[in-house]
Protein backbone atom coordinates (compact mmCIF):
# COMPACT_ATOMS: atom_id res chain seq x y z
CA UNK A 1 0.00 0.00 0.00
CA UNK A 2 1.46 3.81 -0.75
CA UNK A 3 3.37 4.90 2.74
CA UNK A 4 3.89 1.44 3.61
CA UNK A 5 6.39 1.96 6.25
CA UNK A 6 7.96 -0.13 9.11
CA UNK A 7 7.70 2.24 12.19
CA UNK A 8 5.74 0.82 15.19
CA UNK A 9 2.98 3.03 15.56
CA UNK A 10 2.22 3.56 19.83
CA UNK A 11 -1.47 3.84 20.53
CA UNK A 12 -2.64 6.80 22.50
CA UNK A 13 -6.36 5.61 23.43
CA UNK A 14 -8.77 8.32 24.57
CA UNK A 15 -10.34 7.87 28.26
CA UNK A 16 -13.88 7.71 27.01
CA UNK A 17 -12.56 4.95 24.26
CA UNK A 18 -10.49 3.01 27.17
CA UNK A 19 -13.74 3.52 29.33
CA UNK A 20 -16.71 3.24 27.61
CA UNK A 21 -16.48 2.41 23.68
CA UNK A 22 -13.02 -0.15 23.62
CA UNK A 23 -13.96 -1.12 20.47
CA UNK A 24 -12.74 1.52 18.88
CA UNK A 25 -9.50 1.21 20.47
CA UNK A 26 -9.48 -3.08 18.97
CA UNK A 27 -10.79 -1.52 15.54
CA UNK A 28 -7.61 0.91 15.48
CA UNK A 29 -5.10 -2.58 16.52
CA UNK A 30 -6.88 -4.22 13.01
CA UNK A 31 -6.24 -1.38 11.14
CA UNK A 32 -2.77 -1.55 11.40
CA UNK A 33 -2.58 -5.12 11.68
CA UNK A 34 -4.56 -5.03 8.64
CA UNK A 35 -1.67 -2.80 6.87
CA UNK A 36 1.40 -5.01 8.67
CA UNK A 37 2.47 -2.19 10.89
CA UNK A 38 3.97 -2.91 14.25
CA UNK A 39 1.80 -1.70 16.94
CA UNK A 40 2.39 -1.06 20.71
CA UNK A 41 0.41 0.03 23.81
CA UNK A 42 1.36 1.42 26.42
CA UNK A 43 -0.35 0.14 29.69
CA UNK A 44 1.10 2.79 31.96
CA UNK A 45 -0.48 5.56 29.99
CA UNK A 46 -3.48 8.04 31.56
CA UNK A 47 -5.35 10.84 30.48
CA UNK A 48 -3.79 13.77 28.37
CA UNK A 49 -4.65 16.34 30.60
CA UNK A 50 -7.70 17.77 28.45
CA UNK A 51 -10.27 17.89 30.74
CA UNK A 52 -8.17 19.75 33.51
CA UNK A 53 -6.68 22.12 30.87
CA UNK A 54 -10.23 22.91 29.33
CA UNK A 55 -11.65 23.20 32.92
CA UNK A 56 -8.52 25.92 33.63
CA UNK A 57 -6.83 24.06 36.15
CA UNK A 58 -3.03 24.44 34.38
CA UNK A 59 -1.27 23.24 37.18
CA UNK A 60 -2.72 19.52 37.01
CA UNK A 61 -2.71 20.04 33.31
CA UNK A 62 0.93 20.13 33.18
CA UNK A 63 1.09 16.74 35.64
CA UNK A 64 -0.76 14.96 33.29
CA UNK A 65 1.45 16.35 30.38
CA UNK A 66 4.59 15.30 31.77
CA UNK A 67 3.35 11.71 32.47
CA UNK A 68 2.18 11.75 28.73
CA UNK A 69 5.74 12.91 27.79
CA UNK A 70 7.60 10.74 29.92
CA UNK A 71 5.46 7.59 28.53
CA UNK A 72 5.38 8.53 25.14
CA UNK A 73 8.73 10.33 24.31
CA UNK A 74 10.76 7.87 22.85
CA UNK A 75 7.92 5.62 21.15
CA UNK A 76 8.12 6.68 16.99
CA UNK A 77 5.06 7.63 16.42
CA UNK A 78 2.05 7.79 18.38
CA UNK A 79 -1.55 8.17 16.96
CA UNK A 80 -5.29 8.62 18.51
CA UNK A 81 -8.78 8.09 17.65
CA UNK A 82 -9.39 11.30 19.20
CA UNK A 83 -8.85 14.99 16.96
CA UNK A 84 -9.64 16.66 20.47
CA UNK A 85 -6.97 14.50 22.51
CA UNK A 86 -4.47 14.93 19.44
CA UNK A 87 -5.12 18.59 19.50
CA UNK A 88 -3.94 18.73 23.15
CA UNK A 89 -0.70 16.69 22.95
CA UNK A 90 0.14 19.18 19.47
CA UNK A 91 -1.11 22.58 20.56
CA UNK A 92 -1.35 22.88 24.32
CA UNK A 93 1.25 21.01 25.67
CA UNK A 94 3.88 23.04 24.34
CA UNK A 95 1.90 26.25 25.63
CA UNK A 96 1.83 24.57 29.02
CA UNK A 97 5.06 23.85 29.41
CA UNK A 98 6.63 26.83 28.13
CA UNK A 99 8.14 28.23 30.91
CA UNK A 100 10.62 25.08 31.67
CA UNK A 101 13.35 25.03 28.98
CA UNK A 102 13.73 21.34 28.73
CA UNK A 103 10.30 20.09 28.95
CA UNK A 104 9.11 22.26 26.38
CA UNK A 105 12.01 20.83 24.26
CA UNK A 106 10.30 17.55 25.13
CA UNK A 107 6.78 18.76 24.55
CA UNK A 108 7.65 19.97 20.91
CA UNK A 109 9.48 16.33 19.96
CA UNK A 110 6.26 14.44 21.63
CA UNK A 111 3.67 17.03 19.43
CA UNK A 112 5.38 16.28 16.37
CA UNK A 113 5.13 12.64 16.23
CA UNK A 114 1.40 12.54 17.28
CA UNK A 115 -1.36 12.03 14.56
CA UNK A 116 -4.86 11.77 15.00
CA UNK A 117 -6.50 8.34 12.91
CA UNK A 118 -7.46 9.84 9.97
CA UNK A 119 -4.89 12.28 9.26
CA UNK A 120 -2.13 9.57 10.15
CA UNK A 121 -3.25 6.78 7.38
CA UNK A 122 -4.33 9.58 4.92
CA UNK A 123 -1.69 12.69 5.17
CA UNK A 124 1.24 10.40 6.67
CA UNK A 125 0.83 6.85 5.09
CA UNK A 126 -1.47 8.03 1.76
CA UNK A 127 -3.57 6.02 2.16
CA UNK A 128 -7.54 6.23 1.81
CA UNK A 129 -8.46 2.51 0.90
CA UNK A 130 -8.44 0.55 3.22
CA UNK A 131 -10.66 -2.19 1.68
CA UNK A 132 -13.77 -1.61 4.18
CA UNK A 133 -17.34 -2.79 3.24
CA UNK A 134 -20.98 -1.44 4.78
CA UNK A 135 -23.80 -1.47 3.43
CA UNK A 136 -25.68 2.07 3.80
CA UNK A 137 -25.86 5.62 4.02
CA UNK A 138 -23.19 7.28 5.91
CA UNK A 139 -23.31 10.97 6.92
CA UNK A 140 -20.43 12.86 8.65
CA UNK A 141 -20.09 14.79 11.68
CA UNK A 142 -17.08 17.61 11.70
CA UNK A 143 -15.79 17.55 15.61
CA UNK A 144 -14.46 21.00 16.64
CA UNK A 145 -11.04 19.86 17.04
CA UNK A 146 -10.64 17.77 14.33
CA UNK A 147 -11.77 20.20 12.23
CA UNK A 148 -10.50 23.84 13.34
CA UNK A 149 -7.52 22.52 15.25
CA UNK A 150 -5.80 20.04 13.49
CA UNK A 151 -7.60 20.34 10.06
CA UNK A 152 -9.48 17.42 9.55
CA UNK A 153 -12.10 18.13 6.49
CA UNK A 154 -11.35 15.97 3.15
CA UNK A 155 -9.21 13.14 4.97
CA UNK A 156 -12.15 11.08 7.03
CA UNK A 157 -14.28 12.26 4.00
CA UNK A 158 -12.11 10.45 0.88
CA UNK A 159 -11.70 7.36 3.88
CA UNK A 160 -15.21 7.18 3.96
CA UNK A 161 -15.99 7.41 -0.01
CA UNK A 162 -13.29 4.54 -0.57
CA UNK A 163 -15.71 1.87 1.82
CA UNK A 164 -17.54 -0.27 -0.53
CA UNK A 165 -20.90 -0.47 -0.24
CA UNK A 166 -21.43 3.21 1.53
CA UNK A 167 -22.77 5.89 0.61
CA UNK A 168 -21.86 9.18 2.35
CA UNK A 169 -24.91 12.12 2.40
CA UNK A 170 -23.82 14.96 3.91
CA UNK A 171 -25.95 17.13 6.30
CA UNK A 172 -26.30 20.36 6.71
CA UNK A 173 -23.69 22.36 8.99
CA UNK A 174 -22.38 19.42 9.12
CA UNK A 175 -19.42 21.67 10.85
CA UNK A 176 -21.31 23.22 13.64
CA UNK A 177 -20.71 21.64 16.95
CA UNK A 178 -22.79 18.97 18.51
CA UNK A 179 -22.77 21.26 21.99
CA UNK A 180 -20.98 18.65 23.85
CA UNK A 181 -17.48 21.00 24.55
CA UNK A 182 -16.43 18.64 27.47
CA UNK A 183 -17.30 20.25 30.72
CA UNK A 184 -19.43 23.02 28.34
CA UNK A 185 -22.53 20.45 28.50
CA UNK A 186 -22.24 20.05 32.45
CA UNK A 187 -22.44 23.80 33.12
CA UNK A 188 -24.85 25.09 29.93
CA UNK A 189 -26.87 21.88 29.68
CA UNK A 190 -29.91 23.44 28.19
CA UNK A 191 -27.51 24.73 25.44
CA UNK A 192 -25.68 22.12 24.83
CA UNK A 193 -29.18 20.46 24.43
CA UNK A 194 -30.54 22.50 22.18
CA UNK A 195 -26.90 22.79 19.81
CA UNK A 196 -27.22 18.77 20.14
CA UNK A 197 -31.38 19.09 18.74
CA UNK A 198 -29.91 21.01 15.37
CA UNK A 199 -27.27 18.48 14.68
CA UNK A 200 -29.27 15.38 15.54
CA UNK A 201 -32.20 16.84 13.30
CA UNK A 202 -29.34 17.22 10.72
CA UNK A 203 -28.57 13.66 10.98
CA UNK A 204 -31.89 12.50 11.10
CA UNK A 205 -32.90 14.44 7.68
CA UNK A 206 -30.29 12.72 5.09
CA UNK A 207 -31.80 9.38 5.78
CA UNK A 208 -28.46 7.86 6.93
CA UNK A 209 -28.05 4.85 9.17
CA UNK A 210 -25.49 5.40 10.73
CA UNK A 211 -23.67 9.12 11.73
CA UNK A 212 -19.50 8.75 11.40
CA UNK A 213 -16.78 10.68 13.32
CA UNK A 214 -13.42 11.30 14.51
CA UNK A 215 -14.43 11.89 18.13
CA UNK A 216 -16.11 9.39 20.38
CA UNK A 217 -17.00 12.53 22.81
CA UNK A 218 -19.14 14.21 20.23
CA UNK A 219 -20.63 10.85 18.93
CA UNK A 220 -21.60 9.73 22.54
CA UNK A 221 -23.04 13.04 23.01
CA UNK A 222 -24.88 12.59 19.39
CA UNK A 223 -26.20 9.06 20.63
CA UNK A 224 -28.02 10.12 23.86
CA UNK A 225 -30.32 12.54 22.04
CA UNK A 226 -30.49 10.09 19.09
CA UNK A 227 -31.69 7.72 21.92
CA UNK A 228 -33.98 10.13 23.06
CA UNK A 229 -35.81 10.55 19.94
CA UNK A 230 -35.82 6.76 19.87
CA UNK A 231 -34.36 7.06 16.10
CA UNK A 232 -32.28 4.38 14.72
CA UNK A 233 -29.52 5.98 13.46
CA UNK A 234 -26.15 4.56 14.96
CA UNK A 235 -23.10 5.68 15.79
CA UNK A 236 -19.90 5.13 14.32
CA UNK A 237 -16.41 6.04 14.90
CA UNK A 238 -14.28 6.08 11.99
CA UNK A 239 -11.60 3.30 13.00
CA UNK A 240 -14.69 0.61 13.37
CA UNK A 241 -15.96 1.81 9.45
CA UNK A 242 -12.20 1.01 8.52
CA UNK A 243 -11.60 -1.73 10.06
CA UNK A 244 -14.95 -3.61 8.63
Amino acid sequence: MPGQQTQTVSLFIQCLVDVMYPEVGVAMLKIFRKLGIPVDCPTNQTCCGQPAYNSGYRQQARTAARKFIEIFEHKEVIVCPSGSCVTTVRHHYPDLLSDEPDWHRRAETVSGKTFELTQYLVDVLGIDDLGARYSGKLTYHDSCHALRALGLQEQPRRLISNVTGAELVEMNDSDRCCGFGGSFAIKYPDISTAMAKDKVDNIIATGANAVVGVDISCLMNIQGLLNRKKSPVKILHIAELLAG
